[in-house]
């Protein structure tokens, strides 16, 4: 007889795989429905509330901070880990150890029902490898390169055991006296929206419970970035009108892009703090833009509405902030100790406690917490992810920097300088390249622009250092060193700009202009009569007036993150070309501010100016050199004119008439002639960046569509489109047409 062990073997394990699928089959149907990832996930939600306690639900709506132990509300890790029932809805975690992570998600799966703690952090530009800080990436004007950064930041985020950041900021900033204007894509609507959507995209992926993925969350919901004289918390009054044509926007975009949260400002909006604003919460958020996720409060942000002057106890605050939509609260304790009072006297109904807890539960559920709860620990990226990742950071830092000022000094002759002299404060120093919201960055990680040049040319060229003088104070005994290295040298780098802590949260300054002693430093160097060149470090724009005159070359460079020192380096050797343009304004003095490109005309345009300085900024809007040198044509438009429901097609060729390759940006700009509310003298709407090779010629192409591009919102955010004359615009070339019935 024979057999055909073949056939045989082909159904024994087809048996066992069917038995295999048996087990998991009816060990799944077991589950109760929110265990059971083969049900949808608005029927777990539902199952799981019809299972959760008053008690349980209301934790589900409170944050806590663990890491350290310098807030009243902490947890500490040592109390969760000894808890028998840490029944934790969310943690801020300021920690990069997976396994402590995990251990403390442990005890929240080993509680009654298992609901996963959700762990967040401040992103704000990378994790432990940082990149420039966003209002440098604006200038960069590359959305694709930028999504890749926020996509390895999440990847870094993720393998800490982090599922949720505190990003995108989308305060449209334009006062550089606000120290949070460093975490902007700086003054104009359209940069902000484009980069707050890339950063989503990054963050997100393809799916929120797809490894690397975490969840975004935009901030600060709405106005903050106008806070009254830069001051920080302070006061904002904005128009409706101007809520819908300017701050809305980057947000409105960014949910449309898949934002799952959004954080409630602590900024009180026309006299109604937003933490208690329910129209804009509720109406806006919830129900008209349909955010998928939850609304957090900022830190503390509810308990503040007492120091606002709009309620008078905690009971209270509780009471309006829930009532106006904010469905977690961070870090105060005020709804963990008050929704229980609140829901017995019937102030709060148990249907809209579920409505909260249901959108917190649902972002759990899309993160794949319930499924998959753990952090990976002990994973370490391969060489080739880590290079990677550097090199993302120094391009998006090199692209990021803008060359504001050159005489012929760079790229560096070095056929006739053979000496170099390092000078500032700025020179030898590391933890402030990293500027504020750090992450888990490292100094040691971080290499000094004086060490970047040493590594990249110490081959072909003599440096020297001297730190001159410290970023602020009144001792000048470094000036005669500082000098010295001046004198034998063919060329200076003076590196000066901001310490870290000067921008982010909570660092308002009011005055923009680099401290007095940076400025006689540079002052001091220029008397040796040596070409200088001035590279800047910093959080916000500066004026420069005092000593501009003093540099025959100046590079913003910002705050350029871990690999910013050597992008710096090859910048000034001619290794990389610079390609950044300002996404803000910098003013000629503090005095003018604010100063920003898209302002309203006004009645007498050539009237009302200041008496003592010109009304025109030191370096406006959409400004910055490259070492190639590009010629544009006039503007072709497919039409001179079009209806609302045709599109208009703009375009204009640019030649790099140099011998260097470069990557140029073209901004395009559209200015409303006539409207029945007043538009800005014009807006940017489009922006595209190629790289022309050497005695090349590219083509950008603008495709109007009249109902995105040329509309405008009412008070209640309705779209106007009204036809008339139009005038786009790119690098100074122009062209009308005319929008007809």
């Amino acid at each position: 007889m024979i057999f055909n062990w073949g056939y045989k073997v082909k159904y024994f394990f087809t048996g066992i795989l069917f038995m295999c699928c048996y087990i998991i089959t009816t060990a799944q149907s077991n589950l109760p429905i929110y265990k059971n990832i083969k049900i949808n996930i608005e029927d777990r939600i539902k199952d799981l509330l019809s299972r959760m306690t008053i008690q349980e639900k209301i934790l589900q709506t409170s944050q806590s901070y663990v890491g350290n132990n310098d807030n009243p509300n902490n947890i500490n890790k040592e109390e969760i880990l000894s808890n028998t029932n840490p029944q934790i809805g969310s943690l801020i975690y300021y920690s990069d150890d997976a396994k402590m992570r995990n251990a403390i998600q442990t005890k929240a799966m080993n509680t009654r029902l298992g609901i996963p703690i959700l762990f967040g952090f401040d992103v704000i530009h990378g994790f432990k490898n940082l990149y420039p800080i966003p209002l440098a990436v604006g200038c960069s004007w590359n959305v694709n390169l930028y999504e890749q950064a926020c996509m390895m930041a999440a990847k870094e985020t993720y393998l800490a055991g982090i599922n949720w950041t505190f990003s995108p900021m989308l305060d449209i900033s334009r006062d550089p006296r606000w120290g949070r204007v460093s975490e902007c894509y700086g003054e104009d609507v359209y940069t902000n929206a484009v980069f707050g959507v890339a950063a989503v995209k990054g963050y997100q992926g393809n799916g929120l419970s797809n490894p690397y993925s975490i969840a975004a969350c935009l901030k600060h919901f709405v106005g903050y970035g106008l806070s009254e004289g830069g001051r920080d918390y302070t006061y904002t009054e904005i128009s409706n009108q101007t809520l819908w044509d300017t701050y809305l926007i980057p947000y409105q975009q960014a949910i449309n892009a898949g934002a799952i949260t959004l954080m409630a400002g602590f900024n009180n909006l026309n006299g109604i703090p937003m933490i208690a604003n329910h129209f804009l919460l509720t109406d806006i958020v919830k129900k008209r833009w349909q955010l998928p996720g939850f609304i957090v409060s900022d830190w503390n942000g509810v308990h503040q509405l007492i120091e606002q002057g709009n309620v008078l106890n905690n009971k209270e605050a509780a009471l309006k902030a829930f009532k106006s939509g904010v469905d977690l609260d961070m870090t105060d304790d005020v709804y963990k100790d008050n929704l229980l009072p609140l829901l017995n006297e019937d102030k709060i109904r148990i249907t809209e406690l579920d409505s909260a807890v249901y959108r917190i539960l649902k972002v759990k559920f899309m993160l794949g917490l319930f499924d998959n709860p753990y952090a990976p620990e002990n994973i370490i990226d391969d060489s080739s992810t880590q290079l990677h990742d550097k090199l993302i950071s120094e391009k998006l830092a090199s692209e990021s920097m803008v060359l504001l000022k050159n005489k012929n000094i760079l790229p560096i002759d070095f056929k006739h300088i053979h000496n170099i002299a390092v000078i500032g404060p700025m020179s030898m120093d590391s933890l402030d390249l990293m500027g504020s919201w750090i992450g888990r960055g490292k100094e040691i990680d971080v290499t000094s622009v004086y060490t970047a040049l040493k590594r990249k040319l110490n081959n072909v060229i003599n440096i020297s250092f001297a730190k001159g003088a410290d970023f602020d104070g009144t001792d000048t005994t470094g000036f005669e060193d500082a000098y010295k290295a001046a004198m034998t040298a063919d060329l200076c780098i003076i590196c000066l700009g901001e310490k870290g802590i000067w921008s982010g949260e909570n660092a308002s300054r009011s005055s923009i202009e680099l401290p007095y002693i940076q400025e006689q430093l540079i002052k001091m160097v220029s008397k040796a009569k040596k070409p200088i060149v001035l590279v800047l470090f910093n959080g916000r724009p500066l004026a420069l007036k005092n000593i501009e005159p003093y540099a025959d070359a100046i590079l913003e460079s910002w705050q350029p993150g871990t690999m910013g020192a050597f992008a710096v380096a090859d910048i000034l050797s001619g290794k990389s070309n610079p390609s950044g343009k300002l996404d803000i304004t910098f003013p000629l003095t503090s005095g003018q501010i604010p100063i920003y490109y898209s302002m309203r005309p006004k009645a007498r345009p050539s009237s009302g100016n200041y008496q003592d300085i010109s009304t025109q900024p030191l370096y406006p809007f959409g400004y910055g050199l490259s070492y190639s040198k590009f010629a544009y044509d006039s503007i072709k438009l497919s039409s001179s004119h079009i209806k609302k429901e045709e599109h208009l097609i703009a375009r204009i060729n640019v030649q790099n008439i140099s011998d260097k390759d470069g990557l140029e940006t073209v901004l395009w700009y559209i200015t409303d002639k006539t409207a029945s509310i007043t538009r800005p003298i014009k807006e940017l709407r489009f922006f595209e960046k190629k790289e022309i090779k050497k005695n090349n010629t590219k083509t950008f192409i603008f495709d109007i569509d009249p109902l995105r591009d040329l509309s405008y919102p009412d008070a209640d955010g309705n779209k106007i489109l009204e036809p008339g004359e139009f005038i786009i615009e790119a690098n100074g070339q122009k062209a009308s047409f005319d929008l007809i019935e």
